[in-house]
This record gives C-alpha cells, structure tokens and sequence, in this order.
C-alpha cells in the first residue's frame, strides 16, 4: 500500500511498519520506518518544512566524516600563517581526530564533545581549551556551508584557558640567569626581562633595529620555528605589535658589547646568532637556557616567564596600562591588566611607607593626653 501528498511517499512494507521517502536532485532519499503512517507523514512534514524555511540539510552531505572534512577545512585556509596552520595541524592530529575524527558531522553530539573535552583538561587543561576553540571553529564553517544545521560544541566556559600565574624572577635572579647563558645569548636575557620582547623579537632583530643614539629598539619582525623546528620569519600579527620602545641605558650598553663581540657590521645581520655566527636553532636557544636556569635553581621558569617578570616589574613601578600595552606590543588592554595585580603588591609598600612618615610625624597618644588629664590652671576664679 502506497500513499502520495505534496511532498514525499509512504509506503506499507510487509512487516506492516510504515517507510517514508522523499526525492531530492534526482535522488531517493529515506527519512526511515515507522510504526504508524502518521508518523511517517509527520517526519515528511518536518523535513518540508525545515526545507522551507532553510533549515533543511542534505543528509548524504552530513555523512562526511570530521577528520575528512577538517582535513579539507585546513587546506582551504590560505589566510592561515605558517606557524598557526602548522599548530593547527599538530592539534588536530595529536588531540580531536584520534577521538573524534571518525564521527560524522551529522553525527557528532555535544555529549560526545564534552566527554572528548574532559577526558584532554584533566590532564592539558590549556590544551584542552585551544583544541576545543579550534573544533568549534571547523564546525562553525560547516554550519556555514549548510553540512549541518547548528554548532554541536556548547560546552560552557571549554574554549576558556586557566592558566596557573606564571611565576616571577627577581632582579638578582634575572641577572644571575644572564650570567649563566653562554656569553654569545647573555643579551637573550636581558632583552626578554628588561625590555620585554617574545622570543621571536629577540630573535628576528637585526641590526639595523638598534639605535643607540636615541637608546631604542625597533621591533619590526619575528623570527619563530614550526612544529618541527623550521624557522619562519614574519611581521607583527598587529599594528601595536609593530613599536618602538625604549630601552634602560644599562641594558643598553649590554647591546652595545653584544653588537661589538657577536653581531656582523653589515645592517642586516641578526643580532643574536650561533656560537659560530650561523642562525641561532630553537633547540641551541632552549638547551642554554634549561641549562642556566638549572644552574641558578629555577627550573621553574620559562625563557617567556622574564618577559612576564619585566612587565610585573614595570607594572609595580606605576606602568599604566597604556604603558603597558605599548611595550608589550598587546592590541587590547585585557592582555596588559595581567600585570597589574603587581599595583597592588606596590600599594602595599607604599602604606609602608607613609606609615613611617605617620609613625615621625604624629604626636604619640601619651604626649597629647597629659595636657588634658593634667592640674587645672590656680589663678582660674568661679564667678557666681
């Protein structure tokens, strides 16, 4: 028995359970069997509705698998830089495709995609939060290209990094680490903490970049390593990443011995090279630095955590966070109010310090009351 409307069929099979069809761009597609034609009919209306209103997706197309798909998605990134495509490579490989890449986009539910997300923060928690944004990203486009009809990744605060505070070195410590590096990188050091630069701007500065008579930095490019340790020298992502700064005259006169020792005279020369005047590697960098941070016991710290102690410093010395944002190079304020929790370590020593100033000039309580507990004047008379 067959039944016909305005869109789609019904049919009774021989089990007695109703099959509903429907035929779109040459092709029968089956919404699935039912056990009343009611329902059959009603799943028909659903699907002609939403077909309506454009909610409707072809399901043949949503069958595609996301590790294909997000294979695809990447590819059609132009627009994507060196190390972000090659970061974004690593994560999908390493952290979304062996738990989820066989799901299809169809398929793929939000409960699935909370267990994938507290499954990888309960050991990467920062991981987590970076592979969960880029997954939800993939399937925003795939909502855009009409594959599904909404976003499955609705876990609350998952795409949110929490990161421990970073620790903090001291002056003493910054300079016992500079001593520590191997001659040739000790102005590595100096420039993360003391004038704040990433690693890829110390690293991308030539000389050119350095001027000593106005006693500044020109930061204009970046010199960083993909995944597998090539170097990939760029521009800044922002324009406030693109800056002049200031530098301490003694840091200063750092550069200066540097440039003199272990930089070529021509302009364009890197300033910070090999032992042997080749491009310095990320692992040359990251073996001198384990090495001296051992050897002062802080083997806490990441080369990146003096750049974060240089700003902590800066911000307890009064930065504002204009001052801030500007030499950190940040675009947005909120990446500069990190520091200023430093503001309130420094409003501590400075109520130290006006206390001293109390503690001088305030009359001690014993010294004011003695003149009021004291003998009434003998010449004073009671009229009356």
């Amino acid at each position: 028995m067959t039944g016909r409307r305005h869109f789609g069929t019904v049919r009774q099979r021989s089990s007695g359970r109703w099959q509903a069809t429907y035929r779109h761009e040459g092709q029968r597609i089956s919404v699935g069997v039912f056990r009343t034609k009611a329902d059959a009919l009603a799943s028909l209306s659903v699907i002609e509705s939403d077909m309506l209103r454009g909610a409707w997706v072809d399901p043949l197309v949503g069958q595609l698998t996301l590790e294909r798909y997000a294979t695809e998605w990447l590819e059609r990134r132009p627009d994507l830089a060196v190390r972000t495509r090659d970061l974004y490579a690593h994560v999908l490989g390493r952290h979304i495709l062996p738990t989820l890449g066989r799901a299809t986009l169809a398929g793929l539910t939000s409960s699935q995609i909370r267990g994938w997300h507290a499954a990888l923060a309960e050991e990467h928690p920062a991981t987590a939060a970076k592979a969960y944004r880029l997954l939800s990203s993939i399937m925003r486009t795939a909502v855009t290209d009409g594959l599904i009809t909404s976003n499955p990744c609705k876990v609350k605060g998952a795409g949110q990094e929490h990161s421990p505070e970073r620790p903090v070195a001291s002056a003493a410590e910054v300079e016992a680490l500079r001593l520590a590096m191997p001659v040739h990188l000790r102005v590595v050091v100096a420039l993360a903490a003391w004038c704040q630069l990433r690693r890829g701007e110390i690293l991308g500065l030539r000389r050119s970049d350095v001027d000593l008579l106005h006693c500044a930095l020109h930061i204009r490019r970046s010199r960083t390593f993909t995944m597998d340790g090539r170097p990939v020298e760029k521009e800044p992502k922002t324009r406030a990443g693109s800056r002049v700064i200031a530098v301490p005259p003694p840091v200063m006169r750092l550069i200066s011995e540097h440039l003199g020792q272990f930089t070529d005279p021509v302009p364009d020369s890197l300033l910070v090279t090999g032992r042997n005047g080749e491009p310095l590697t990320r692992d040359a960098l990251q073996g001198a630095w384990e090495t001296a941070r051992a050897h002062v016991g802080r083997r806490d710290l990441r080369l990146h955590d003096l750049r974060h102690s240089g700003l902590t410093i800066a911000a307890a010395t009064g930065a504002t966070t204009v001052e801030l944002m500007h030499r950190a190079g940040h675009a947005s304020s909120a990446a500069a109010m990190r520091y200023q929790h430093a503001v309130r370590d420094r409003d501590r020593i400075l109520a130290e310090a006006l206390g001293e100033l109390v503690e001088r000039s305030v009359t001690p309580l014993s010294e004011r009351t003695e003149g009021l507990s004291g003998p009434r004047d003998s010449g004073s008379r009671r009229i009356g």
